[in-house]
């Protein structure tokens, strides 16, 4: 029998933060009691590691036995002397070489006495490494690597898969999902234990149901090897005692675009109750059906004690990208606030099957705005207000879930990065508060017909690049960029790299033939595009024989930003939130973070685009850093949300922390980097404070 610490894992100690969200509850919650309100103010820099990349820091690290380990945005893992910042060893996730990269949020420890493992996910691999020496558990799988293809249906080489998340350890198993694209062919988005010693599969769950299985009839005959998605790229939380484990997933492939999947489409935009032994179904509750919104859950749920009638009920809480906390019974998944079907519209579109209604709970209220109105438009100046105004008047702007149209833009108000977003939110698991931090800005989406008589090139553009880099190749800066200047950028070669294995939030297209490739990266490098080439159409093989290109595609991810680069909405554009789960209501919420150029001009506490997510500790102090702009780690008051301290990071800490103590000091960590921000200087610094000697 494995021992357990009170946080309910085996065989770790509240000193530690051995998992990602803090433990596998997922509360991100610190039981240590040294640092208080009455003296965070004295907090200052303990130490920092260079990662030496300019990339995205998104890691939240983990700490056993004083040992901080995380993932650098080159995808090495480092373990680092939690007192110190040293540097311990370093494994390569990648070959020599190999620049690619993908988000790789967390880590996973497993130990049973003396036997120990590390779990990293780099790509499409699963690491098992021996916590000691950085050196592979070579016994586990193929000499310490698992590919996460193992299991899937179908042509396996076809697909991109990317664990971007952390897997949680169940007893003897790792519980894993992945990131796939969001065009087809996409992979569907299997959950799926594997033994921590040997990697073999234990179970796998059907996020999108084969015949005869439970939901398959609300996809069209065959989804299992025809559709994608409906993944579990977020990560997980695990109730160790009932041994159950909790996975919301995405949408499914494509995301704007369901004419081919009629129905619901489960289990897509789900949150799955399921038994962490078999892998078997407990429940379910889908908050988005037939989602052609890009309306995934977008964080890690977490487990939460609540007060209701006099007794204690174990929930789960997830929240959501349009602005929700959804509450529910761990065990029978009965909500706690009651849910409601709201009728919505239905789409123009010919043969897209909009669902007639969408669920929405009576409770807690959203914490980011629903509907945009000419009188929620900015009023920073004058002119910026005139702009906003003639542009709002093209727009559609109708609340939740008015499907895109051809016909004009449509407002997503929270935007498609939410809303909640993939730092999750941290929890008070004994007193039922919950803390999350939300984004408050409009976005807009519009369809556009593909015309008949493409090319090759473009035809694989549209079906797998315009999603993200939009149909004139403009792009939505930094996450998304532009592609329409290449030529003299870059080599053919280069290009072509990349579009083979992916690059940063980029995924990887391995199902495109070399022939398509070099096409493909042919039209980007040509500032005109292509002309169409009958016989590059008649050799290919994939793509366009199967005529898989959609037939209406998102024109591209749209910021309603000003000309000066900032949000056309009135503050606040970004928000911290204390909700009350036994009531429902909020304790108080705050604009979070600021641009400091304008800060300067008097126009502060604006609040601003945020990722990453909270921790709170037993004290009442919760830490975040997250603001793209001000680089500044926060303590507030948990009660209040009263600013306590603020500390100016080298770069900005759109991380979620760790908090940890060694040698009888707390302190708080956090990976920072500036690849949101590309007028910042550019680097990533994994940064920790602690309060010294003054304590």
């Amino acid at each position: 029998m494995v021992a357990c610490s009170e946080t309910g894992e085996p065989d770790f100690l509240p000193s530690d933060w051995p998992a990602y969200g803090g433990h596998n509850t997922g509360d991100r919650y610190s039981r240590l009691t040294q640092l208080t309100p009455e003296n965070v103010s004295r907090l200052a820099p303990a130490w920092q590691f260079e990662m030496d990349d300019p990339g995205s820091a998104q890691t939240q690290p983990i700490v056993v036995d004083g040992v901080v380990y995380a993932i650098t945005p080159a995808l090495d893992v480092v373990a680092l002397d939690g007192a110190t910042g040293e540097l311990k060893w370093r494994f390569a996730g990648l070959p020599a070489g190999d620049d690619s990269r993908s988000p790789s949020r967390g880590l996973a420890f497993w130990r049973d006495g003396a036997e120990q493992i590390l779990f990293a996910g780099i790509i499409d691999k699963l690491y098992a490494i021996n916590p000691a020496d950085g050196t592979l558990a070579t016994e586990f799988a193929e000499g310490g690597a698992l590919d996460l293809r193992t299991g899937l249906p179908g042509d396996v080489d076809r697909f991109y898969v990317s664990m971007s998340s952390a897997g949680i350890v169940y007893r003897d198993k790792i519980i894993v999902g992945f990131r796939t694209g969001e065009t087809q062919p996409a992979a569907p988005g299997d959950i799926r234990a594997f033994n921590v010693r040997t990697g073999e599969l234990e179970w796998s769950f059907h996020t999108i149901p084969g015949a005869g299985e439970f939901g398959a009839d609300s996809w069209p005959e065959g989804a299992r090897l025809s559709q994608g998605g409906a993944n579990n790229w977020t990560g997980f939380a695990l109730d160790e005692e009932r041994g159950i484990v909790y996975a919301p997933t995405g949408s499914a492939a494509p995301d704007f675009n369901g004419t081919e999947r009629p129905g619901d489409n489960l289990f897509a935009n789900t949150l799955l109750a399921l038994d962490a032994n078999t892998g078997e179904r407990i429940w379910h509750f889908q908050a988005v059906h037939h989602d052609i919104w890009d309306r995934d859950f977008p964080s890690p749920p977490s487990l939460v004690t609540v007060k209701r009638d006099g007794r204690d009920v174990d929930a789960v809480a997830q929240t959501t990208k349009h602005g929700y906390v959804f509450l529910f019974d761990r065990e029978s998944g009965e909500p706690l606030f009651p849910i409601e079907e709201v009728p919505v519209p239905t789409s123009g579109i010919p043969g897209e099957q909009t669902a007639p209604t969408q669920p929405l709970p009576t409770a807690p209220a959203p914490f980011a705005r629903q509907t945009l109105t000419e009188d929620m438009l900015t009023t920073r100046t004058p002119e910026m207000n005139a702009w906003a105004r003639e542009q709002f008047s093209h727009f559609k702007s109708a609340g939740q879930f008015v499907p895109l149209s051809t016909e004009q833009a449509t407002v997503i108000f929270p935007g498609f990065d939410g809303g909640a977003e993939w730092g999750g939110a941290a929890v008070d698991p004994e007193g039922g508060i919950l803390y999350v931090n939300s984004n408050d800005l409009a976005w807009t989406g519009r369809l556009v017909a593909s015309p008949a008589g493409l090319g090759m090139e473009e035809s694989v553009y549209r079906a797998q690049c315009a999603v993200c880099h939009g149909v004139d190749r403009q792009g939505a800066p930094p996450e998304f960029p532009a592609i329409n200047e290449l030529a003299g950028t870059r080599s053919l070669e280069e290009i072509e790299d990349v579009i083979r294995s992916g690059k940063g939030r980029m995924p990887g297209f391995p199902a495109l033939t070399s022939q398509e490739v070099n096409g493909l990266a042919r039209f980007l490098m040509s500032p005109a595009g292509l002309e169409p080439d009958p016989e590059a159409r008649e050799a290919v093989s994939s793509m366009a024989d199967e005529d898989v290109t959609p037939e209406y595609q998102l024109t591209g991810y749209n910021r309603f930003y000003d000309p000066d680069g900032y949000p056309a909405v009135e503050p606040p554009w970004g928000t911290l939130n204390a909700i009350d789960l036994n009531t429902g209501d909020y304790l108080w919420q705050i604009p979070l973070g600021e641009y400091p150029e304008l800060a300067e001009q008097g126009l502060g506490n604006t609040g601003t685009e945020n990722y990453g997510g909270p921790v709170v500790t037993a004290t009442g102090l919760l830490f975040i850093g997250a603001t793209l702009y001000d680089q500044k780690l926060r303590a507030f008051d948990a009660a209040t949300g009263e600013l306590l301290w603020d500390y100016e990071m080298p770069y900005s800490g759109w991380a979620t922390p760790a908090v940890y103590m060694v040698d009888g000091r707390q302190y708080i960590v956090i990976g920072t980097s500036n690849a949101r921000n590309p007028k910042g200087e550019q680097g990533s610094v994994i940064d920790a404070v602690d309060a010294g000697t003054l304590l």
